[in-house]
């Protein structure tokens, strides 16, 4: 039988979460994918916010199952966060995104939330998860570098041929392929996600599957192709504009997706099976959304603005790597900063205008970068302390 005590501390662990879920979307859900469409003057900053909220709600329902586990159960081996736990875990990484928000410096939420749960995990006397904790370092060292060389490389192919008929249409077909193989709750059976390509290799039962996948997946590329090509050949400056929406609804959706469990991963162990993970995931949705569009604009303006003067061209070579390195972290569960991701791409692309052209703010990636890493250890120590000295003086353990 649930106490009175028990059923509180549950629903302050519940608003301890929607407050990250909103800090996540005024911060990286909110303001990252539209930021570099925002900068090529592509979409007015208010719109950006409102679009982003509805995309990453739909990306949090839809995708969020994977790193919300990792982050639940994955963190900390041999011990289960509890109700108090996940209300110091929580509130330490919300608050330390709330001030990167108002200061305008784009923490990085995984690193929040992963130093505060692995913080608060261990002061339970649980032990270090290292396997995970190689699998995500070496992912989060790897997003810079994967991320502003391809963006560099993509820029610079854009700006030195300058034959955007050919070369949008290829970066088009490069992205169909990608979503095409993306998994999506709805077309899987019950719990299990499919991907497009696969749902309709099924169609083709008299071809082998890989074969039919592969033909299922160049079809869905050629299609995007040849609707961006159709569209950049009738007006170059709108086909750009219009693919480089397209991308940011994208990575929108995927930052519902991979930063919803950031927020909500924390409750999956103490609700059990007493509440569907559905649930729980369209919950931290519309704390994502509400943030989006409560809080967004302030950190889309400055990462659009501070980091690197974008255009166009520049702006897509940015999000294709963002899109690419976002679902390769949801298929995986490892919790990612979208902040690591676009502001990598970001200057990746800025550096590709030449010198001084590409107008990177140095000074500003500096203390960006010192922000991210002293988050993650301000994080880990404080939450730390935190849960000790509540178990000293509660006995909580």
């Amino acid at each position: 039988m649930v106490t009175v005590a028990a059923a509180a501390t549950l629903v302050v662990a519940a608003f301890a979460s929607m407050f990250m879920a909103w800090t996540i979307g005024a911060g990286s859900s909110g303001s990252t994918p539209f930021a570099p469409a925002v900068g090529a003057n592509a979409i007015p900053v208010m719109r950006a916010g409102f679009y982003v909220g509805i995309l990453g709600f739909a990306g949090a329902v839809l995708q969020g199952a994977n790193v919300s586990q990792t982050v639940g159960a994955g963190l900390v081996a041999g011990a289960t966060l509890t109700s108090v736990a996940v209300i110091v875990a929580l509130l330490t990484a919300a608050t330390l995104v709330a001030v990167g928000v108002f200061t305008g410096y784009p923490i990085a939420t995984a690193f929040t939330v992963t130093g505060a749960v692995v913080g608060t995990g261990l002061a339970m006397g649980g032990d270090p998860a290292w396997g995970k904790y190689t699998q995500i370092a070496v992912l989060w060292v790897l997003v810079p570098f994967v991320g502003g060389f391809t963006s560099f490389g993509t820029a610079y192919a854009l700006r030195e041929i300058d034959r955007d008929a050919v070369l949008v249409p290829a970066l088009a077909a490069l992205v169909g392929a990608l979503v095409a193989n993306v998994n999506f709750v709805l077309l899987g059976p019950p719990g299990v996600g499919q991907s497009l390509a696969t749902t309709l290799a099924r169609t083709l039962p008299s071809l082998p599957r890989t074969a039919a996948t592969v033909g299922a997946t160049a079809l869905v590329a050629l299609g995007v192709a040849a609707v961006v090509r159709w569209d950049v050949t009738r007006n170059n400056d709108a086909g750009n504009r219009h693919f480089l929406l397209a991308l940011g609804a994208l990575v929108a959706f995927s930052a519902g997706g991979s930063q919803v469990g950031l927020a909500v991963g924390p409750l999956l162990p103490l609700v059990g099976d007493s509440v569907p993970t559905t649930y729980v995931l369209v919950g931290g949705g519309l704390g994502l959304l509400v943030g989006s569009w409560t809080g967004a604009p302030r950190m889309i303006k400055a990462l659009a603005q501070d980091y690197s003067s974008l255009g166009p061209r520049r702006s897509i070579a940015a999000l294709i790597p963002s899109f690419a390195i976002a679902q390769a972290a949801v298929f995986f569960g490892v919790p990612v900063s979208f902040n690591e991701i676009i502001v990598s791409a970001i200057v990746g692309g800025g550096y590709a205008g030449g010198t001084g052209a590409g107008g990177v703010s140095r000074e500003k990636m500096l203390k960006t970068v010192a922000a991210w890493v002293g988050s993650l250890a301000v994080a880990l120590a404080a939450s730390y302390a935190v849960f000790h000295a509540a178990d000293v003086a509660l006995g909580l353990t």
